[in-house]
């Protein structure tokens, strides 16, 4: 096993361990990668193809690798509402990006959640945990400018 998935050790290697295993990974590396696929089957004994299948059911992994900042577009009730469909299409028209998409550059990967809590200040994103609240076209516009710049 490479030495990159060496933290899989930590986990008793049964087949019925495969969704912990992809967690570790996903933990690790913010993603599951075809690396990682092939480094966990023969970690589990499992042909690659049927770790893909187990990848492609559960909505919590994610193949495609993360960008630097990941933004998350709120779609509570609140924040639904008050324009989180619009909110999200801004950052679409801005970043060239549709949800579960990271752009380019590597720098910004979007996504769409549940609730982010903070309801009082629909409509609502996060960028790295960090909240912004009460969004418009220019406050997300100059936000956006800002991390970019970065």
């Amino acid at each position: 096993m490479s030495d990159k998935f060496d933290f899989l050790k930590n986990i008793e290697n049964v087949p019925s361990n495969l969704i912990k295993g992809l967690q570790a990974v996903q933990s690790q590396e913010g993603y599951v990668s075809d690396e990682a696929i092939e480094a966990v089957g023969r970690y589990f004994n499992i042909a690659p193809v049927e770790v893909e299948g187990v990848l492609s059911f559960y909505a919590q992994f994610k193949r495609v690798k993360p960008g630097k900042y990941k933004i998350a577009v709120c779609d509570g009730t609140a924040c639904h509402i008050k324009g989180s469909a619009q909110v999200q299409q801004w950052v679409s028209d801005i970043l060239g990006i549709k949800p579960g998409e990271t752009d380019a550059d590597g720098l910004f990967s979007l996504e769409t959640v549940a609730c982010l809590g903070c309801c009082s200040l629909a409509p609502v994103m996060s960028i790295n945990g960090r909240v912004y609240g009460k969004l418009d076209r220019k406050s997300l516009t100059k936000i956006l400018k800002e991390y970019a710049a970065k």
